[in-house]
């Protein structure tokens, strides 16, 4: 990254607190919005399936900017690309807040969407190059901090916030704090480095566009209009030959703009994939969730944030200390023992009631997040750790913008058997009940209270065949985890004479 901070004595801890706040809200902000949703929709007079893009698409601008930041790390300052990504996510928050109409408020998550896309690759590029192989464990430990806590924390925070005050407060309430940041970085951040002349391929700009944007939006898409819709496979279709173009001009370019040769090493790939089916089974327990606490159970949106605040507080807790057991042990031993408690606690969630207890969920929801903390950032920092240095800015891209796919995929998976099943269940329950004595002659209140039972019990059944689903990845990412070996560096010796080979294949 940046020479200025790879030759420093000891690492910047001012420009990595910095980049950490700012990550940390922009990651906040963006789970703060969905609970307010139903709200928005009621004020801004919008329907579900509009006020949706406000989550699609600022996941379709994440999606469509993270590829390019491999290139904007090589080719920008720390501090450069951090007063940008930080002046759009500020100006975009202060919009939404004063957004009058839905039109207003969805340019204003856009303009945050492409600040926040920069932050994270940007933070977790600053941490690679900062500490040596030893120490990034416990280095990445804090990025975990971040990276999973903020999220976790902010269905609750905005679900008290809802309560009280209008939607609008869960943007007052960022503002200040990312002009604060702004200000400070401006002044704080002082990295400086060599001019680097690389150019954006244009064309590779536009291709992975099309891919990365039409897969994402069609299967997030998939769960709301059904697999049989033009909308859904058309666009995956679109994006999925346009991403084979893509990954295909990048093996021919003498500079590519995502370089995907970094699957050649064995750890990164493994890593890679096992990140993606994690991402994939992670989605279960916040996707079902708050469906079965707060449609079947009835539970408020206050109550279904705090059940799962105990389990966010411990991966918070855990980040930093899983950092360190992954200096000490390596990522084997970490992935092998969270991913085997996912699974178990995954699969009592398959086995819901009607009247499964609270004291029970939270529990349940605990133990799995204590399960995960042990994966995610071990499994990721393995893989990067086999990178040559030139090739972190690649690695960090490639992993977040895996995530975004992976995560769209799990969702539309997820909620497919879920609808398809409870469908499924609702059949099968309606003629049992049909079959018994006595329901020729029951009353029409009794026929209405037995209909609105086996809808909910329907949809109890088909979350758990959602949450068996992700049992089964669960386990093929630990027996994935099985293969990892604690990774060391590639030679860059190696690197170099792959470069002059390419450069002399694009000539």
């Amino acid at each position: 990254m940046s020479q200025s901070i790879n030759q420093m004595e000891k690492p910047p801890y001012g420009i990595i607190a910095i980049l950490l706040i700012g990550a940390f809200i922009s990651l906040l902000n963006e789970t703060l919005l969905n609970v307010a949703l139903p709200s928005i929709m009621k004020d801004l007079d919008v329907t579900t399936s509009t006020v949706q893009w406000l989550s699609t698409g600022y996941m379709l601008v994440n999606g469509i900017m993270i590829p390019t930041t491999a290139f904007l790390i090589q080719r920008y300052s720390v501090r450069g690309l951090f007063l940008t990504a930080m002046t759009l996510f500020t100006a975009g928050t202060i919009l939404a807040g004063a957004s009058p109409v839905f039109s207003v408020l969805l340019t204003a998550r856009i303009i945050q969407a492409s600040g926040a896309a920069i932050m994270m690759p940007l933070l977790m590029n600053v941490l690679l190059t900062s500490f040596p192989l030893e120490k990034r464990g416990a280095a990445m430990g804090i990025f975990g901090l971040v990276m999973i806590f903020a999220p976790a924390i902010g269905p609750t925070l905005s679900g008290w916030l809802i309560e009280h005050y209008e939607w609008r407060m869960l943007f007052h309430l960022v503002t200040p704090i990312a002009a604060i940041v702004l200000i400070g970085s401006f002044f704080l951040l002082k990295d400086k480095k060599e001019k680097v002349e690389i150019n954006l391929d244009f064309l590779s700009l536009v291709l992975s566009t099309i891919g990365f944007g039409g897969l994402l939006y069609g299967f997030s898409s998939a769960g709301d209009k059904g697999w049989d819709s033009v909308e859904v496979y058309g666009t995956i279709i679109v994006g999925a030959v346009a991403l084979i173009l893509f990954i295909t001009r990048q093996f021919k370019l003498k500079t590519p703009m995502l370089e995907f040769r970094i699957f050649k090493y064995p750890m990164f790939a493994l890593s890679s994939t096992i990140s993606m089916v994690i991402t994939m089974a992670l989605f279960s327990a916040m996707l079902l969730m708050p469906i079965y606490v707060q449609t079947v159970r009835g539970i408020s949106p206050l109550h279904s944030g705090l059940l799962m605040l105990p389990g966010a507080l411990l991966m918070g807790v855990m980040s930093p200390i899983t950092g360190k057991l992954f200096d000490k042990f390596g990522a084997r031993a970490l992935a092998v023992t969270g991913l085997t408690i996912t699974a178990v606690t995954t699969y009592f969630f398959s086995n819901l009631e009607l009247d499964t207890t609270y004291t029970t969920l939270i529990t349940l929801y605990t133990l799995r997040m204590f399960g995960m903390s042990m994966v995610m950032m071990p499994v990721m920092t393995n893989g990067l750790n086999q990178l040559p240095q030139r090739f972190n800015p690649h690695g960090t891209a490639m992993n977040n913008t895996l995530q975004q796919v992976s995560g769209a995929i799990g969702s539309a998976l997820l909620v497919t058997v879920m609808s398809n099943r409870t469908a499924t269940h609702a059949k099968e329950l309606a003629q049992d009940a049909m079959s018994g004595a006595g329901a020729a002659n029951a009353t029409a209140a009794g026929a209405a209270q037995m209909k609105e039972q086996i809808g909910m019990q329907a949809m109890v059944q088909g979350i758990n065949d959602a949450f068996a689903v992700s049992v089964v990845l669960v386990v093929v990412a630990l027996i994935l985890s099985l293969f990892m070996k604690r990774a060391t560096p590639a030679s860059e010796d190696e690197v170099i004479k792959e470069k002059a080979g390419r450069e002399q294949f694009a000539k």
